[in-house]
């Protein structure tokens, strides 16, 4: 049964064959015939939920999950079934599963749409106690999350439940400032492709808006508007590992070590620090963090209460300017419109200084990616159209030779051109230096 909290959300669904979109499709229903049948969840229905949230005064517990996605199957199985850690917390709160974003209230469940958990612990009120789900690896999801975290993150919403009118005033600043649109289907990306609600009679899975989806709309609004991508949409939900702060996946907001020399570093963090509170905010996991620093400006200060040893003190965060790009945005979903857009359809991967070596270039040459796939179809086979070949190492975009990561290339090439723009690009191939170009596309 706990196999079902697992989360929406990065399934990029592509129909290859009538025979795949068909077993989507019973894939979906037969899990709401299970799911209805076993009366444990609130199937698809956050107003029913709150209802019964009021009547009985428990907490929600809210899951976005999406069903078709292979990756959530696979976070199911080894993370939630059948665990007795969980079974008694769940059983004190109403659970809601919810699985897709169509009608989603965005003032309120505004979280990281390219993760593969969002998971929110909830008062009947609509204030938020906390989040839990967070990812930063394509796969790799188990550096950041564990039942063990999801247990002690419920138990920590249970415990604020239980006091809620002294801790009311400390979760105001979880939920955000009021979104573009009230719910995904009204952004213009979404507008008439998709309703506020699924097609429970046919195309459940074509009719669905997946969180990923809400990113892209997100992106869309500024870029069809000839604007410029801000930070807090581009670098969404920073990960505390870019302060230097690694933490402890099996604990709701523990430090399990401090890189040295790193921000977090130079604000006195150590290894067993417990987090209590980030710019006031109580925490229960990993993802609460993410959201006090998605909320940061590019150039803040944050005070954290910390746990060091039984004893409680506090310690600032100095966020110096631009800290937020040191985050990655190759591993996300939304990396792969950004692809299409910036790079025509390429992938890149940073070279190690032995690779440059035998290319041809300095050991230590500030820009040397290599092209480790290129799309075929559509704008994604741009790239391969135009001359370039995998393998070729890009030292030089628009006249830029310090872009050191894919995702330098990607931010910085998002917001200098706007579509219909030529794009020079250098590259080495076979020891020689060629001159290419690429044009921004939509």
């Amino acid at each position: 049964m706990l196999r079902n909290v697992c989360v929406c959300v990065l399934c990029v669904l592509t129909f290859s064959s009538l025979l795949e979109a068909q077993t989507r499709e019973e894939k979906v229903r037969r899990d709401r015939e299970k799911v209805e049948a076993s009366g444990y969840w609130i199937y698809n229905d956050l107003e029913r939920g709150f209802e019964k949230a009021r009547q009985t005064k428990q907490p929600m517990l809210v899951v976005l999950r999406c069903i078709p996605c292979e990756e959530c199957v696979k976070l199911d199985e080894e993370l939630m079934e059948k665990d007795p850690q969980l079974k008694p917390l769940m059983d004190q709160f109403v659970r809601v599963r919810q699985i897709s974003t169509n009608g989603l209230d965005l003032s309120l469940f505004q979280y990281d749409y390219d993760q593969s958990f969002a998971v929110f612990l909830l008062n009947a009120d609509r204030t938020i106690y906390g989040r839990f789900g967070t990812r930063s690896h394509h796969t790799l999801w188990s550096e950041d999350v564990s039942i063990a975290g999801l247990a002690k993150a419920m138990q920590g919403a249970l415990d604020l439940h239980a006091n809620y009118d002294q801790v009311k005033d400390s979760l105001t600043a979880k939920q955000g400032p009021k979104p573009d649109v009230p719910s995904p289907e009204h952004y213009p990306l979404l507008e008439g492709r998709y309703r506020s609600q699924i097609n429970q009679k046919k195309e459940v899975v074509k009719s669905c808006i997946h969180c990923h989806q809400v990113g892209d709309a997100q992106r869309d609004f500024y870029l069809s508007q000839n604007k410029t991508l801000p930070e807090r949409i581009l670098f969404q939900y920073p990960h505390p590992k870019i302060l230097g702060l690694i933490l402890d996946p099996t604990e709701k907001a523990t430090v399990k070590e401090v890189k040295p020399d790193s921000i977090a570093a130079k604000a006195g963090f150590q290894g067993g620090d417990e987090l209590l509170t980030l710019a006031g905010q109580p925490l229960l996991s990993i993802a609460d963090i993410q959201w006090v620093l998605h909320r940061a400006e590019s150039q803040d200060q944050l005070t954290a209460q910390i746990d060091r040893n039984g004893k409680k003190q506090q310690l600032t965060l100095t966020l110096p300017t631009g800290w937020k790009r040191a985050d990655d945005l190759s591993w996300r979903v939304s990396s792969w419109p950004m692809r299409r857009m910036v790079l025509g359809g390429a992938v890149l991967e940073e070279t190690t200084p032995e690779e440059r070596t035998v290319a041809g270039l300095p050991a230590k040459a500030p820009m040397a990616l290599r092209i480790r796939g290129l799309g075929k179809y559509g704008l994604h086979g741009t790239a391969r159209k135009r001359g370039f070949q995998v393998g070729d190492i890009i030292t030089g975009f628009d006249g830029q030779t310090n872009l050191a990561r894919e995702t330098d290339l990607l931010a910085y090439g998002i917001n200098a051109h706007q579509p219909g723009e030529t794009v020079s690009v250098t590259v080495f191939r076979g020891g020689k230096q060629l001159e290419l170009s690429l044009p921004r596309q939509k």
